[in-house]
């Protein structure tokens, strides 16, 4: 059985402790008051260090496990939800760093090496998953300097680690929506029980009427809103969320993809099929094939 948490903090994340420092270092358990559809003006570099669940990054849903990195830019909306055991506490789940767009605008006036981080920034716009498993475990080695030091030592860890990952070509976009078109507060704010209510229970039937009701708004009005949010209708969300769920499901085991179907929230096999070649471009038992010979390409290296 698993769980999420009931969150009533306000979707905007005021960091107020940057206490005159260049850069702030946060580690997060979960579950955890933090653990909210949320965004905020700083740009966000999120290491999973523990456990494993969905990550939502403006409209794109996805899989995060330990060893997993990604990088969000400012006021793009993100949350990770962990799938847990019932009671389960994970004490140190992730490893943050959060830093500001006016950090590096005015260090480019003084430093020029710094202007070589443009391209990564405006792809933080979207978001980024970094893919490559060499760099991403540079990156841990540096993410745990950083936590371990400070003043110059930390902020020169810290450039190192933006150059490693500046230089990264194995990297995935995650959203098709830009942070302007998102990031109103009280939407979001509204989205952020919606998107709870749907994680807790789009493995069974689930209409916008009873998410819509459950928030206490009228199914026209919330569908508006949650798109205005998130950037996908609530039937593309979950199906999003579904498909998300098959590909986890089918590089994880070996399951029947009819069982994979099902446990995913889908009602029928044909159904599901035309959902994961439309959003994958390709078919289940294909998807399967790949995720397996990357896993093994990984282990390689």
């Amino acid at each position: 059985m698993t769980k999420t948490t009931r969150i009533t903090d306000p979707s905007y994340e005021l960091m107020d402790d940057h206490n005159g420092l260049s850069i702030i270092y946060r580690e997060h358990g979960f579950p955890c008051p933090l653990v909210r559809w949320h965004f905020h003006k700083e740009y966000e570099l999120h290491l999973i260090v523990a456990s494993s669940g969905k990550v939502f990054v403006g409209d794109y849903i996805g899989n995060f496990y330990p060893g997993t990195l990604f990088l969000t830019g400012p006021n793009l909306p993100h949350n990770w939800i962990s799938q847990v055991e019932e009671d389960e506490v994970v004490p140190k789940r992730d490893m943050l760093v959060n830093f500001t767009e006016e950090l590096l605008n005015s260090g480019n006036q003084v430093f020029a090496e710094l202007k070589t981080l443009t391209p990564l920034l405006e792809r933080a716009q979207y978001g980024i998953e970094f893919r490559c498993k060499r760099t991403i475990r540079q990156a841990m080695k540096l993410m745990q300097k950083i936590a371990d030091s400070s003043g110059m030592t930390r902020l020169g860890h810290f450039f190192i680690l933006l150059e490693l990952l500046a230089a990264s070509d194995d990297f995935q976009l995650l959203s098709g929506t830009m942070a302007s078109q998102l990031s109103d507060d009280h939407a979001v704010e509204r989205t952020n029980k919606a998107v709870e209510y749907i994680f807790a229970h789009y493995a069974r039937e689930l209409t916008l009427e009873e998410v819509a009701d459950h928030l206490g708004m009228k199914p026209t009005y919330f569908s508006r809103v949650f798109k205005q949010a998130t950037g996908r209708t609530f039937v593309e969300f979950v199906n999003r969320l579904r498909i998300s769920k098959s590909c986890e499901l089918l590089a994880d085991g070996e399951k029947p993809v009819t069982d994979v179907c099902f446990e995913s929230g889908f009602n029928n096999i044909s159904n599901f099929n035309r959902r994961f070649q439309k959003l994958k471009g390709m078919t289940p038992s294909h998807y399967r094939r790949l995720a397996v010979q990357r896993l093994t390409e990984q282990n390689l290296y």
